[in-house]
């Protein structure tokens, strides 16, 4: 199974960054083929341009040949062609980290993510992708996130970015709270994190294996 990852927290030294090659070195020892991208390691533009701002499209030709950076071109190729996902990052603010949102904004554009026939149209999902995982870190409790905030995160991911994209098997989970957490807690959640994504990418297997 060829496997798009990315992860968004600034410091090489993060918890997120600790989930992520954990997770990464079980799937390649698994025999899958990991794609990885640190978008604050690359420097990933993060800012939609002029030209990209388009809300229609209808093939992936298209959508490459409307863009002029070769690394978002590529993230845009490599998403194309991946059959699941795996994404890490924090809870800021509840969103993503910017540089994440804007990668949302450059890379899961009309002719790579999804088609709309007219802007205000229902979206057909485009990616070939049937399977995503997602992993956050949080230092809000539980029960104050559910009561007061809603885990905004579910939405975001949940509820608009992947089902617009057309995946529909996805599992989420929240590592918290870390600051205050000790280090065998962590070691308990990176194999969690590792269960976690032996489950998802081992069921049916699709694409290359």
């Amino acid at each position: 199974m060829k496997l798009f990852s990315i992860v968004a927290h600034p410091r090489d030294n993060s918890f997120c960054h600790a989930i992520s090659a954990r997770v990464r070195t079980t799937m390649i020892e698994a025999g899958h083929d990991v794609v990885h991208h640190d978008l604050y390691a690359e420097s990933f533009a993060p800012c939609l341009t002029a030209e990209e701002a388009y809300t229609t499209g209808d093939t992936l030709e298209v959508a490459l040949s409307r863009v002029a950076d070769p690394v978002v071109r590529q993230h845009r190729e490599q998403v194309a062609q991946a059959d699941g996902l795996l994404v890490v990052h924090p809870n800021w603010w509840g969103k993503p980290p910017a540089i994440l949102a804007g990668w949302l904004d450059r890379v899961l554009v009309p002719g790579v993510a999804y088609r709309l026939a007219a802007a205000d149209g229902l979206p057909e999902g485009l990616l070939r992708m049937e399977k995503a995982l997602i992993l956050n870190t949080s230092d809000t409790p539980e029960e104050r996130e559910k009561e007061v905030l809603g885990d905004p995160l579910e939405l975001i991911w949940g509820r608009c970015v992947l089902p617009f994209c057309g995946v529909q098997d996805y599992a989420r989970h929240v590592f918290r709270t870390v600051t205050d957490s000790s280090e065998s807690e962590r070691h308990g959640w990176l194999a969690q994190a590792e269960t976690m994504a032996k489950s998802m990418f081992a069921r049916a297997q699709i694409g290359s294996a």
